[in-house]
């Protein structure tokens, strides 16, 4: 019962300017191809990225099964050395392992004080930053984080949203990305920012029956692929082959928008968590009374909002 899928778009060779004019405005997500990365797309094989970072300690997720659940928690993290790390990633079956010999691995730089600095892959690893071009089609203020990611063959990632733009630039390797809009969140059986519908491709319609209303939009990342992914966009993630990926985070809205101690840039804006918890009192306000009339109060709530806030424009 598969979602037949929307291909998202691919355009060829993106200005800036064309980027900032043309696509950026639309809101949707799309894959610009041929952009100039450096040379990091030829240079980064394995054995390259383990001398050249050498043996620092990274601390990493590492999980049994390819689906990593960030809800049920079903990973463990655990340290490596950068270049031990990097040779396990690569292969299938480990000789030397923490749970099991074909678990998978997963690397998501984080800053120096995890509670305080950003990842900036020009500091986490700045010799391996050298290489990288990063198409900044942004304003040098608006740059929030670059997060350096490398994945095992097979890997999954949870489905989620972040509040700020992104590219994800695939240096190597394959990924297969499964994107849904924010419009189609009332299907996605949130809990926070992240969905807890992790097989997209064999969902339990028992247990998520409005998963199949939900658009889904899907691309393969080859090397050298960038994808924009605009803010509020939910995205699951399969690593198809071992390889080496970079987010870049900018701020779409007004700095002083978003929460001061996000380092990850997954909370969401100031204003929605305060409206979040308002609409919790209101709830729990409601509570005082019989529960037809909580039911009558609440779908009168339920039309104010959908008044209000709702966009009609879409297409």
């Amino acid at each position: 019962r598969e979602q037949r899928a929307a291909a998202v778009e691919r355009l060829a060779g993106v200005t800036r300017e064309r980027f900032l004019r043309d696509i950026y405005p639309r809101r949707k997500p799309v894959v610009l191809t041929g952009l100039e990365l450096g040379p990091c797309t030829t240079k980064w094989t394995i054995d390259y990225l383990s001398q050249a970072e050498g043996s620092k300690e990274v601390k990493i997720h590492v999980s049994a099964v390819p689906q990593m659940d960030f809800l049920s928690k079903n990973f463990v993290y655990r340290t490596l050395p950068f270049d031990v790390f990097v040779r396990r990633a690569a292969e299938v079956k480990h000789k030397e392992y923490f749970l099991t010999e074909d678990e998978k691995y997963y690397l998501r730089s984080v800053g120096e004080d995890v509670r305080k600095d950003i990842a900036d892959i020009r500091k986490q690893f700045p010799i391996l930053a050298e290489d990288v071009h990063i198409p900044e089609y942004f304003e040098k203020e608006q740059f929030f984080s670059s997060v350096f990611r490398i994945s095992s063959a097979g890997l999954q990632l949870w489905t989620h949203y972040d509040v700020m733009d992104n590219f994800l630039i695939q240096v190597t390797g394959r990924k297969r990305v499964v994107l849904y809009s924010p419009r189609d969140a009332p299907y996605l059986y949130l809990s926070g920012t992240k969905s807890e519908v992790l097989d997209v491709d064999n969902p339990d319609m028992e247990k998520y029956p409005l998963f199949v209303k939900a658009k889904r939009y899907e691309c393969v990342l080859e090397a050298g692929d960038v994808l924009f992914i605009p803010a509020l966009w939910f995205h699951n993630v399969i690593s198809e082959e071992f390889g080496v990926a970079l987010n870049v985070f900018w701020k779409h809205l007004p700095a002083e928008s978003y929460d001061k101690t996000d380092t990850y840039g997954n909370k969401d804006p100031m204003a929605a968590s305060r409206a979040i918890q308002i609409l919790d009192r209101a709830l729990k306000t409601l509570e005082e009374l019989p529960e037809e009339y909580r039911d009558f109060y609440a779908r009168r709530m339920v039309l104010r909002i959908q008044e209000k806030a709702y966009r009609n424009d879409y297409g």
